[in-house]
């Protein structure tokens, strides 16, 4: 019986390498597991597989960066760390988390809803409540940790997450710090359009051809979703992208950034919930808790953060990094300001 366990278990390491081999993924051997992330492992932490139930009953899967000295009879500051829109917990929010537990902080990169590795049927919906529901789902489980102090607990958003992670904090107390990086609003983007240029006229051709293809996805049994990123990794960018799109296909189709699970794209539908769904409209909530805004200089993403900025109330700050275009803060750890992240969190979670 243990020599049949052994070669199945064996059998399933190999079939997990192969696939992502395949894909064009780094992945390679730490100990007894299968490392999948874009980055490496690092030698200051530890990590663990953690998985937990929102308030949904949808488990979500998430990675748990730990510092390697910890002492689990002490209590830790801890950080719970969203995707970029469309991302997996394996890509920037990982790096995020590892690199913020070697500097002394608990942290979970945690996949979306319907998304990565966790749970939820059918797959790539995206939606504004429940995606702003993993944040506080992810204070759930850190705040049970034995070793994680509950009245110290912060959130860092990437991309679209960092809406997603101001929203639950407009509500969930226990939050007590936020910091956004290459901040998108999603609610408004799909609502107005790129730097609100929808028309009314535009938005109601929108949600009429939406409509439509609620009655196409009933019929079909499962929704339509676009085509994604491809599956493995390709070495060029198509000519015919617009500058955004080129950058993102950049970091998610390209091997700088390229993992199996980041599809990209939502469910077409999605789209209805974020027209409905404003993410900002009680940003002033968060105060008197702390907000950290970080923006590249070059990122074509800043009126979402300058904007954010300005409608919070305080205390907040805004850091602009130089020369950074909005994914170099995602994955660039020599641009990403962890220094400035671990004083705010430092400080703001005492």
């Amino acid at each position: 019986m243990k020599t049949k366990t052994f070669v199945t278990k064996l059998a399933r390491t190999v079939l997990v390498f192969l696939t992502l081999v395949l894909a064009g993924n780094l992945a390679y051997a730490e100990g007894d597991m299968i490392w999948d992330k874009t980055f490496k492992l690092s030698d200051k932490v530890i990590h663990e597989k953690v998985s937990y139930p929102n308030r949904y009953g949808i488990t979500l899967s998430a990675d748990m960066y730990l510092p390697k000295n910890i002492d689990k009879s002490k209590m830790y500051p801890a950080l719970v760390i969203g995707t970029p829109y469309g991302g997996v917990k394996e890509q920037g929010a990982g790096i995020y988390a590892q690199t913020m537990a070697e500097r002394g902080f608990v942290a979970i990169a945690f996949d979306e809803s319907y998304n990565g590795e966790s749970g939820g049927e059918p797959r790539h919906i995206s939606s504004p409540e429940i995606f702003s529901e993993d944040f506080s789902a992810g204070v759930d489980f850190l705040g049970t940790r034995p070793f994680v102090d509950r009245n110290r607990i912060g959130a860092i958003g990437i991309c679209g997450s960092s809406a997603f992670a101001l929203k639950a904090a407009q509500v969930d107390q226990r939050i007590k710090a936020v910091a956004t990086a290459s901040m998108y609003d999603m609610s408004r983007v799909i609502r107005n359009g790129w730097e609100d240029s929808m028309t009314n006229e535009e938005r109601t051709k929108m949600l009429v051809g939406l409509g439509e293809q609620r009655w196409i996805d009933f019929e079909n049994g499962t929704p339509m979703l676009p085509e994604g990123f491809p599956t493995v990794a390709t070495d060029s960018i198509p000519e015919e992208l617009d500058p955004i799109m080129s950058e993102f296909w950049e970091y998610y189709a390209m091997p700088r950034g390229h993992h199996p699970r980041s599809h990209g794209p939502f469910t077409a539908t999605s789209n209805m919930a974020f027209v409905n769904f404003p993410l900002m409209n009680f940003i002033k909530d968060v105060s008197p808790r702390p907000i950290l805004f970080i923006m590249g200089e070059k990122a074509h993403s800043r009126y979402f953060t300058e904007d954010a900025y300005e409608l919070a109330a305080g205390p907040k700050e805004l850091v602009i990094v130089p020369g950074a275009r909005h994914i170099d803060l995602y994955d660039r750890v020599d641009m990403i300001p962890f220094d400035k992240l671990e004083d705010f969190f430092t400080k703001a979670l005492k």
